[in-house]
């Protein structure tokens, strides 16, 4: 498919989003991020998907489990346990 592309779309990603999107790409031999991208929304849109709730932001659609404020679980701030 060789259409003409005239829109363009800026994403932001974690570094986390980024690996997987550069391990799939390589994975899948696909020449650039881009069409990477592309084959990846093409698969999601033919797999169905989520619908969109009341209330429901961006940051709850993130690729890997993040919390409220847009950390990993793991860049949480680990509370002092008592002996």
């Amino acid at each position: 498919m060789n259409e003409l592309r005239a829109e363009r779309l800026q994403v932001m990603l974690s570094p986390e989003e980024l690996a997987a999107l550069d391990d799939f790409r390589f994975k899948h031999r696909m020449p650039t991020r881009a069409a990477a991208v592309r084959e990846l929304l093409k698969l999601g849109l033919a797999g169905g998907g989520t619908d969109g709730a009341a209330g429901v932001k961006s940051s709850d659609y993130g690729v890997f489990n993040r919390g409220p404020d847009g950390h990993t679980q793991s860049d949480a701030p680990q509370e002092a346990q008592e002996d």
